[in-house]
């Protein structure tokens, strides 16, 4: 049973997870290396994270989680990140391709609420809530946003 439920969740992320195989081979052409880690693909490194400074802010990140995709800087970050990004795998697992649409729905909502649409973000709240280690960089300001809730 706990393999046809692995299938049926690996299935449900399958559109989400597509489109991180697009961007991951993107970073591959860019020289980023692969690795699969507890059944998620981790793309990372070579000259991709020289292309995150040349991003305007709004789209830069540390590491991104599409499906059973996540694509980083490099690895050693990715290693810092994974609980995080594998609470973003789990909540992909949960809510397919709509998670696409109900995270973007979230980060408004707190735009429009006066708040971080980042930092305030459910879907983040809960990947930070989860996470064991800290966040690193942009993750870390995450932290300082509990009285704010």
């Amino acid at each position: 049973m706990n393999r046809l439920l692995r299938i049926i969740r690996y299935l449900w992320a399958t559109p989400a997870s597509t489109v991180g195989l697009l961007l991951a081979g993107a970073a591959l052409c860019l020289g980023a290396t692969c690795r699969v880690v507890d059944g998620v693909v981790e793309v990372a490194g070579g000259r991709f994270s020289r292309v995150f400074p040349l991003l305007p802010r709004f789209f830069r990140f540390e590491a991104i989680t599409f499906g059973h995709v996540i694509i980083g800087i490099d690895h050693s970050l990715l290693a810092h990140l994974r609980t995080h990004e594998h609470v973003h795998v789990r909540q992909y697992e949960r809510w397919g391709i709509l998670f696409i649409p109900l995270y973007l729905a979230s980060s408004a909502l707190q735009l429009l609420r006066g708040r971080h649409p980042y930092l305030h973000n459910r879907f983040e709240r809960e990947a930070f809530a989860k996470s064991e280690t800290p966040p690193a960089g942009l993750h870390a300001a995450a932290g300082k946003t509990d009285a704010d809730a």
